[in-house]
């Protein structure tokens, strides 16, 4: 596991206020952003936002994502301006295939069985980082790791073949609330804080990707789209766990993050007084995750229940138990982060 103290001095001396200049030109040049067809006009136009240092939210099939430039300091440092994402917490870099990943981090025999899994796919790896990438040290925190996927999206995949390099994209939602799955929920949540959106409507798996760090033994950093035990079923071992939400190695290690308006209580089997249920199963709810006890129906209507309960006002929110296995496992971890302390 990679020093979490290696920091460089000068780099947080600097990295502020690259931060401020870009939330001010931000609030200097607000205008709403536009919506762009996922088309090859409207992907062109994309790519060249992010090739002049602009932040483009697109779809992925885990969530959409917040892209900017990996190689632009400017560029990736509105991307934490626009989300008020804390600047300790690293980036995922998207890439179109495992080449354009071996040309920007090392991989092991355990990485590269893995990607050669499960990519494209709902997996990111955390790897070190080769010298001389261009990779901006904003995306990686200062650390000398950086965390790549390939997603398994046609829009997300025809983006990064229009702009040909790699993408910085961490959710496209305001630092620790729900994550989006709707070109709307972008617009929602960020409003006139970005440049453009490439509306490929809903995403298929939506909670975010599953991470693992290869930067030693394989550990899960994340439980995420792809369950825990295929990941172990391929490596032929079953994956050590950690966390350190106060210095994180990849992102989704906070401990409060994916946090509706409301208080969250989990594991309700019965609605309180004020309380508004999201049921799971034979737990009814107000709304309903999966009637039949589907996890993976679940997972992709998580992050849209919260959002709808956001609409709704729900000040007091009860949450059916869900099964801590498979993809409950990631939905678990989600509602772990939305229920603790603010």
């Amino acid at each position: 596991m990679a020093d979490d103290t290696v920091m460089q001095p000068a780099y947080w001396q600097i990295e502020p206020s690259l931060v401020t200049l870009q939330l001010e030109r931000h609030v200097m040049t607000a205008q709403s952003p536009f919506l762009l067809s996922p088309d090859q006009t409207g992907l062109t136009r994309a790519a060249d936002i992010l090739a002049r240092g602009g932040l483009v939210s697109f779809p992925t099939e885990t969530v959409y994502g917040l892209g900017a430039d990996a190689r632009n300091d400017r560029a990736v440092a509105a991307i934490f301006a626009a989300k008020g994402r804390p600047s300790f917490n690293p980036l995922i870099v998207h890439l179109g295939g495992l080449v354009a990943a071996q040309a920007i981090c090392d991989f092991n025999d355990d990485a590269r069985r893995l990607a050669t899994a499960f990519w494209p796919g709902a997996l990111t790896l955390v790897l070190p980082l080769r010298a001389d990438t261009g990779i901006s040290r904003l995306v990686t925190a200062g650390l000398d790791s950086v965390a790549v996927r390939v997603p398994d999206h046609p829009v997300a995949a025809g983006l990064l073949a229009a702009f040909g390099g790699p993408v910085a994209a961490p959710s496209a939602n305001p630092s620790g609330r729900i994550s989006p799955t709707t070109a709307a929920h972008v617009r929602d949540g960020l409003g006139d804080r970005i440049d453009a959106v490439v509306d490929g409507g809903p995403c298929h798996v939506g909670l975010e990707s599953t991470i693992v760090s290869c930067l030693g033994t394989p550990t899960l950093l994340r439980a995420g789209g792809i369950p825990a035990e295929a990941i172990a079923a391929c490596l032929g071992h079953t994956l050590t766990t950690a966390e350190n939400p106060d210095a994180p190695t990849s992102p989704g290690q906070l401990l409060s993050h994916y946090a509706p308006q409301g208080q969250v209580r989990l594991n309700a089997t019965q609605v309180r007084p004020g309380e508004v249920m999201l049921g799971f199963g034979p737990v009814q709810g107000d709304l309903t995750l999966s009637a039949n006890g589907d996890l993976t129906e679940a997972a992709a209507r998580l992050f849209d229940c919260l959002h709808q309960l956001d609409a709704m006002g729900a000040a007091q929110i009860a949450i059916a138990p869900i099964p801590d296995h498979g993809l409950g496992r990631a939905i678990n971890d989600r509602l772990k982060r939305a229920a603790a302390p603010r």
